[in-house]
């Protein structure tokens, strides 16, 4: 895989707090999730994986890349803590659409589509 597009540097970097989400939400899906260890860098999931989740980071940093088909780099961002990463794929049944690898000692937790799932039948504001 190449690192960067034919100029050199992806296509479009993000801006960290656009994954940042909600106090209130994220109260809510911590109720909901599981720890996930970071001890070492961790890949939470990959550009093209069956999405089966949501990842919430605490603390650290979460990388997240997205590839062309020829493996160029499109895409390149760090979130940051209170970032839900994955939702799209996960709201919507689909392959996640990027890659999401935590940083060593990043605090992340987990939320199944299921848990989610019943979580938004059980709070219609957080289906909003």
């Amino acid at each position: 895989m190449k690192n960067s597009s034919p100029l050199g540097s992806p296509i479009v970097q993000l801006d960290p707090a656009a994954f940042i989400a909600d106090p209130h939400l994220l109260r809510a899906l911590d109720a909901r999730s599981t720890s996930v260890p970071c001890g070492s860098e961790r890949p939470l999931f990959r550009q093209g994986e069956p999405a089966v989740g949501i990842f919430i980071l605490h603390q650290g940093i979460i990388t997240l890349s997205m590839m062309s088909q020829d493996g160029h780099s499109l895409l390149a961002a760090q979130a940051k803590p209170g970032s839900i990463l994955g939702l799209p794929g996960t709201i919507s049944n689909e392959p996640y659409s990027m890659s999401a690898t935590a940083a060593a000692g990043a605090e992340v937790s987990f939320v199944s589509r299921d848990d989610l799932t019943a979580l938004m039948h059980a709070d219609p504001v957080m289906s909003i």
